[in-house]
């Protein structure tokens, strides 16, 4: 028997699979990521690896966690139906240790369906310092999901626990990139950076191991404000753009920064027109209302090519 209609595999539109975290109220996770890349033109199927009413920010969180059993039950449903073929598998915030063993097996499986699916793994382990997960899944992520990872998106904090480097400079980030595509990406965005009061994106991308990587930096502007969710959309655009720019990530970085930046804008005008300060806790991102700014963003932020010294 054929397989239905929607499990055909669709050349002209990239499927993602992404299996982040969801909230009811407020954008983060999958919240933050599907909307985005169906705006670019993706086809997207959430699987949310937990379901709170709000984010963790809030006083109070209610709702349910996805086990690494209830993964895989969904996993055979779709093979069951011919509906496993996907472009892509994204990943963000995966707080077990089975869990995300668990869904390095999902990887594997896709992989049978499709060899060419691209894996873009943000790797969630903390920020500034802190832990947000327990540190006993550090080596699994540097050992086991850096290498099957297509495009990887760490910050500071998470790229200096892949890599065991203090990143410091634009040149130890340079060095740490080149550490990661050793270990497997073709693609590493470091996407935040401070150097020198400055905050940074750093990008390297490496098709073959014998050439040298092209790398490079934009330079962002500091916001004195705490958004929630800027990580799961950032990668979620850097996907997003780097699929219709496959070979010049610099340009996927500089659109999805630029996108990410006229959806900060839009967020705190919108919290000042109802007299809120722009400094306030915990704002919450005003997607649907910047959809111009995902869609066709201005490039603002241009990227500066960077040599790694030897």
């Amino acid at each position: 028997m054929a397989p239905p209609l929607a499990a055909m595999p669709d050349t002209g539109t990239p499927r993602v699979l992404s299996i982040q975290s969801h909230t009811v109220q407020g954008y983060v996770g999958n919240k933050a990521a599907v909307f985005p890349l169906q705006l670019l033109g993706f086809e997207v199927d959430p699987i949310n690896s937990v379901q709170f009413s709000n984010h963790t920010g809030y006083p109070t969180v209610r709702g349910q966690v996805l086990n690494g059993d209830e993964l895989w039950a969904l996993i055979e449903g779709l093979e069951a139906n011919d509906l496993l073929y996907y472009t892509h598998l994204l990943t963000g915030y995966i707080g077990s240790l089975t869990f995300l063993e668990m869904v390095l097996q999902v990887l594997e499986k896709l992989r049978t369906v499709n060899p060419n699916l691209i894996y873009v793994c943000d790797p969630v382990m903390g920020d500034d310092g802190k832990f947000y997960i327990n540190p006993e899944l550090v080596p699994v992520f540097r050992h086991k999901v850096v290498p099957v990872a297509t495009m990887l998106t760490p910050n500071q904090f998470e790229a200096e626990n892949l890599t065991g480097l203090r990143i410091q400079t634009e040149t130890e980030a340079l060095e740490a990139c080149e550490v990661l595509h050793a270990s497997g990406p073709s693609q590493v965005v470091i996407t935040s950076l401070e150097v020198d009061k400055k905050l940074l994106l750093i990008g390297s991308s490496k098709q073959n191991k014998d050439e040298p990587a092209r790398q490079f930096k934009i330079t962002m502007p500091k916001i004195p404000a705490y958004f929630t969710g800027t990580g799961d959309l950032m990668t979620a655009l850097l996907l997003g753009w780097s699929y219709k720019y496959p070979d010049d990530l610099s340009k996927a970085a500089e659109l999805a920064v630029s996108s990410l930046q006229g959806v900060l804008r839009k967020t705190i005008k919108d919290y000042e027109d109802v007299g809120l300060p722009p400094n306030v806790k915990q704002l919450e991102l005003r997607l649907i209302q910047s959809q111009a700014e995902i869609t066709s963003p201005k490039v603002s932020y241009p990227a500066e090519r960077l040599l790694l010294k030897n």
